[in-house]
């Protein structure tokens, strides 16, 4: 209907010479008027020129002071001849009125504002902002000085208004009707013969076609990737770490952590309602466990306590991948020994509140080196070889207490960005206590470090705020745009 009425207008006109006029005159709503215009311009049907008007309009504040009159003029008048007090005052007139009239009232020098008292130093007043606001209302904007506009503006009475419409002209390809164009020869068109009198849709041959979708790898992957493939560079093996789910035994006690270490509390750790415990553990094994966690052995005290086996059945979901690796020496103690390299990349959980820097979910980087007569030396000479890897040479180490490690060391390196040492990891050797109930050998060490994969990830790539790189508000445009990952190379 819309698009009839303009091209039958223009086919007796020379011109439509606004087109918010036109569709107020014809009964059409303006946007369905402009959405044909902009499809017949694309066709060339009719030759379009934007039109820009500007208007002062009335805001909703405005609006009511066109009712009630100006907050001043309110004030004032709430005021007797006599006077009244400020507490009165306050009482017969709305808050806003009293907060915006006080301040115009003075400046107009209408009202004597006293501590306790209000009286009024003139007996009569014209309600001019009521006035200019009708004014503007009823489109005599000319008749307002632009002093007044600038005041009603600041004190958001009035809001400009831009409209858009319109002028038309016929098109070099005008006709009084369009004629609808096919897009493709059909075997009906070809049956019928009509394919003669059909005009077909030009190609457009610069256009571009769906763009074609791909998956894209997050973040995350990409580092991990990197990071996989230094460690198997360095001759290490990846650890099976499927089990999200851990019991407490090989997630804590194993490790020698003492069952009423805070960190194994609700407030730390996920406990599964359902399957609430575990039903295989290796029984010699536990037995050694509980030994040496209540009186020691193997040159130490232990922990002088009585351990629970209850509370080492309890499941939970993995709060590090430790867990994992407390297994795989588990196994490797049944064997004769054999020097072993692990690692291992994946997901661990930890009842955490959520902020910038924290997540309840997130993802460890472990490595560990088994063999005989290994020293601290040998930690640190491997950590400087693994994080040279990454681009970090320079680093730094500061003793640290872990209850499954001894000695224990912090990592830090020097941030040539941020100017600053920053910490970036976690290491030391295993204890006896934890190596020794396994059947290891008592000359075999195990040396060890931890990091997470999503601190190196957000410095490599800019995020400061860890939830947009994982979890339910990450923007799907930072998986399709993010660069390749490049670790270790400048």
């Amino acid at each position: 209907m819309a698009e009839d009425a303009i091209l039958g207008f223009l086919e007796k006109n020379e011109k439509i010479a606004d087109s918010g006029k036109f569709a107020s005159n014809i009964g059409i709503d303006h946007n369905e008027i402009v959405n044909v215009i902009k499809s017949l311009h694309g066709f060339r049907l009719v030759d379009a020129e934007d039109i820009k008007r500007e208007k002062w309009v009335l805001t909703d504040e405005g609006k009511s002071y066109t009712v009630a009159g100006s907050p001043e003029v309110q004030l004032f008048l709430a005021v007797p001849p006599e006077g009244i007090s400020r507490e009165e005052l306050q009482k017969k007139v709305d808050p806003s009125v009293y907060k915006i009239g006080c301040s115009q009232a003075i400046k107009n020098k209408w009202l004597e504002m006293g501590k306790a008292q209000v009286s009024r130093k003139v007996q009569q007043v014209e309600d001019q902002v009521k006035d200019l606001l009708l004014r503007i209302q009823d489109g005599e904007v000319h008749a307002v000085d632009q002093g007044d506009i600038d005041a009603l503006k600041k004190r958001k009475l009035i809001a400009l208004q831009t409209w858009k419409s319109y002028s038309l002209t016929k098109g070099p390809n005008y006709a009084p009707k369009r004629k609808k164009v096919a897009t493709d020869l059909t075997r009906e068109h070809l049956q019928r013969g009509d394919w003669k009198d059909l005009e077909f849709k030009e190609y457009n041959f610069s256009a571009k076609g769906q763009p074609a979708e791909g998956g894209h790898l997050h973040p995350l992957l990409k580092v991990r990737k990197q990071l996989q493939m230094i460690f198997l560079q360095m001759g290490f093996e990846e650890m099976p770490t499927n089990n999200f789910v851990e019991s407490s035994f090989w997630n804590f006690d194993a490790l020698f952590q003492p069952q009423q270490h805070p960190a194994r509390d609700s407030h730390d750790t996920f406990f599964l309602q359902v399957p609430s415990t575990t039903k295989k553990l290796p029984e010699d094994y536990v037995e050694r466990v509980k030994r040496v966690h209540e009186s020691g052995g193997y040159g130490s005290r232990g922990y002088g306590y009585d351990w629970k086996r209850e509370e080492a059945n309890k499941n939970l979901l993995r709060t590090h991948t430790t867990a994992v690796s407390s297994r795989m020496l588990y196994l490797l103690a049944q064997k004769p020994f054999a020097p072993k390299k692990y690692f291992s990349i994946d997901r661990v959980f930890r009842n955490e509140a959520v902020d910038r820097t924290h997540l309840a979910e997130f993802h460890q980087i472990e490595g560990l080196v088994c063999d005989r007569g290994l020293t601290l030396g040998d930690l640190i000479g491997v950590l400087h070889d693994f994080f040279s890897r990454l681009g970090m040479s320079k680093l730094r180490f500061k003793p640290a207490y872990n209850p499954y490690t001894e000695p224990s060391m912090e990592i830090f390196s020097y941030h040539e960005g941020f100017k600053k040492w920053v910490e970036i990891g976690n290491s030391g050797m295993f204890r006896p206590e934890m190596l020794l109930p396994m059947g290891l050998p008592e000359d075999v060490r195990v040396i060890a470090w931890g990091l997470s994969l999503e601190r190196p990830t957000m410095i490599l790539y800019g995020i400061d705020n860890i939830r947009d790189l994982f979890g339910h508000k990450v923007d799907l445009s930072l998986i399709k745009r993010n660069p390749i990952c490049r670790l270790g190379v400048d």
